[in-house]
């Protein structure tokens, strides 16, 4: 029977392997946890065990969780399985690796530049004060043209922050805040205007909406997005269904891109096919628009030389490398962009996050019950499968989900730093980790709520009308 089991086992691939051994770690975990008979416990520790040491014997390391091994074998274009499985575009992202996506490679494919110390320590010196925890710890990690925009800051010419957001659904997570978090704060140590674009209107194209309910998403979500704290006097806030209508400035620019952008280029770009209505391939032209100031001529007095820097998730840059092209051609400013990392489901950085399924994220709407609850049951754990093993080898805290968590809210850097020394060491478990998360996360969802009931409907109409902001072109 050992014979024929472990003879089983050489037949597996090493990421096969590592499946079998990761599955019977939350085996043995289940059965601990359940409180199952000794004997059923032991005869689940000892094939643990087994398959650890036949993953050993295979790939010649130790089994790590959240690690898979590195595929040995090459595929036709020298990428390994993993490389492949990396893909991104603006409504997918796929990865096999418990990391996450590689940023790195990610760069070189999208041809962007990587935000270094030098650029950090500049933009610090421009604005005089010090570096969002985003930049200081890479969550912002790529841009496009940042250093002009410093440029012209430091010779006294203004831009504006353009960024978005697609109202797919009434509730919103945490890592849907991300970007806001980040321009309001550029907005404040730069003091320039932000303009936001509800997308309501793609989600009615790609999504099972109505237009109403489209719109509905639209005015819903912006309450969470004023919640941030934008100052009413330097943001303006619109729906595609509602501005577009009642914008000339805008809906040229739409015409301008439209006219200067081939069918074959969309398609290559984002992947469109024959069978997809012309709404969807007509929509990127709608979402480059507000890159041009002249697309707000009551807020840039028709200007259409105000340059504007959009910070946004890597997945949104096909959209603004389209813009990028087009903008000479049709003589108006490239847009800057400043790209943020994905932000991981609890599940694991290689897990989608989805607003259909609630244990995927911790939603704005989520009691700190139901914080507490899914950080205990669902974040993805670097730790090891026993105490003992956790306070021998330690933790891992690249694929461990509470601590990347951490990294994105939680602002003391000497403090994430003795959290990673304390987990990888083994001194910190699992437990412990998770329960600084939660401590983390319940008063920055509850301050948010807060803050939320205070916005009424008529506060949203003020950001959503079309004006002058408090500032002169």
């Amino acid at each position: 029977m050992a014979d024929s089991l472990n003879c089983h086992l050489e037949s597996l691939s090493p990421l096969e392997l590592f499946e079998r051994v990761t599955e019977q770690g939350e085996k043995v975990r289940a059965l601990k946890a359940g409180k199952a008979p000794k004997d059923e416990i032991d005869a689940a520790v000892r094939m643990l065990l087994s398959l650890k040491l036949s993953y050993k014997t295979t790939t010649g390391q130790d089994y790590q969780a959240g690690l898979p091994p590195k595929d040995l074998v090459l595929i036709n274009n020298g990428t390994s399985k993993e490389e492949e499985e990396d893909f991104v575009d603006p409504w997918n992202v796929q990865t096999s690796n418990a990391k996450g996506v590689d940023y790195d490679k990610l760069i070189v494919r999208f041809g962007s530049s990587k935000i270094d110390t030098d650029l950090i320590n500049r933009i610090e010196r421009a604005t005089g004060q010090k570096p969002h925890r985003f930049l200081r710890r890479g969550i912002f990690f790529s841009h496009r043209d940042m250093d002009q925009i410093l440029d012209a800051y430091e010779n006294k010419k203004s831009f504006y922050l353009y960024t978005g957001r697609g109202p797919s659904s009434q509730a919103m997570h945490i890592g849907h805040l991300i970007q806001f978090i980040f321009a309001k704060w550029l907005q404040e140590v730069f003091d320039v205007p932000l303009i936001i674009q509800l997308t309501d209107d793609e989600k009615y194209l790609w999504k099972d909406l109505t237009t109403e309910k489209a719109y509905e998403y639209a005015k819903e979500n912006a309450k969470d997005l004023i919640a941030c704290g934008f100052d009413i006097n330097k943001t303006f806030i619109f729906s595609d269904l509602d501005y577009l209508g009642t914008s000339t400035g805008f809906y040229k620019n739409i015409v301008k891109v439209q006219k200067h952008v081939t069918f074959n280029q969309v398609k290559g770009i984002f992947g469109f096919t024959d069978s997809d209505c012309i709404g969807k391939i007509s929509f990127p032209a709608i979402q480059a628009a507000p890159s041009f100031s002249s697309s707000f001529p009551q807020i840039f007095n028709g200007k259409e030389n105000i340059q504007c820097l959009i910070p946004c998730g890597i997945d949104q840059d096909p959209y603004f490398r389209m813009t990028r092209d087009v903008a000479p051609r049709i003589g108006l400013p490239k847009p800057a962009l400043l790209h943020s990392v994905f932000f991981p489901a609890l599940q694991g950085a290689q897990t989608k996050m989805s607003a259909s399924d609630p244990n995927s994220s911790i939603f704005l709407t989520d009691t700190p019950k139901q914080i507490k609850t899914k950080i205990n049951k669902h974040a993805f754990s670097g730790g090891r499968d026993t105490i003992e093993e956790h306070r021998k080898y330690g933790g891992n805290c690249d694929v461990d989900v509470s601590f990347m968590y951490l990294t994105f809210f939680l602002e003391d850097d000497d403090r994430l730093e003795q959290l990673k020394q304390a987990y990888t060491s083994g001194e910190l478990l699992t437990g412990e980790l998770k329960k600084v998360l939660i401590e983390t996360l319940q008063p920055f969802v509850a301050a948010h709520q807060e803050r939320r009931k205070q916005i009424t409907d008529e506060m949203v109409k003020q950001f959503m009308t079309p004006r002058k902001l408090a500032f002169d072109f």
